[in-house]
């Protein structure tokens, strides 16, 4: 069953923890703070048992909504993907100049 994993935790030792339990499970991450994937029940809960041991008494909410096939199906996303970096300018053609332009050349 498709599963959405998503939590909220101050601490950045133990959110990084909890992240890495998530990936240790083939969860794929969506988010910073949230996961996706398909788990069967009994592993939900070993993840969920898990998870709620990594927080122990410090504060924090986990959620992890379980999705049957037919809504997963019918989800609606937007994905736009950062575009890759423009080439830097010592790639282009490092240690050539570029002309000057008029005003400069009218200043020498």
């Amino acid at each position: 069953m498709q599963i959405l994993l998503i939590y909220d935790i101050p601490d950045t030792k133990i959110r990084t923890k909890v992240a890495d339990t998530c990936l240790d499970y083939g969860l794929e991450r969506i988010q910073l703070s949230a996961f996706t994937g398909d788990l069967r029940r009994v592993h939900q809960e070993e993840l969920l048992a898990k998870l709620r041991k990594r927080l122990g008494k410090r504060p924090g909410k986990i959620l992890l909504l379980p999705c049957c096939e037919k809504d997963w199906k019918a989800r609606l996303e937007i994905v736009q993907e950062v575009p890759a970096p423009a080439p830097a300018a010592a790639e282009k053609g490092a240690g050539s100049s570029s002309p000057a332009s008029g005003d400069e050349q009218a200043r020498r």
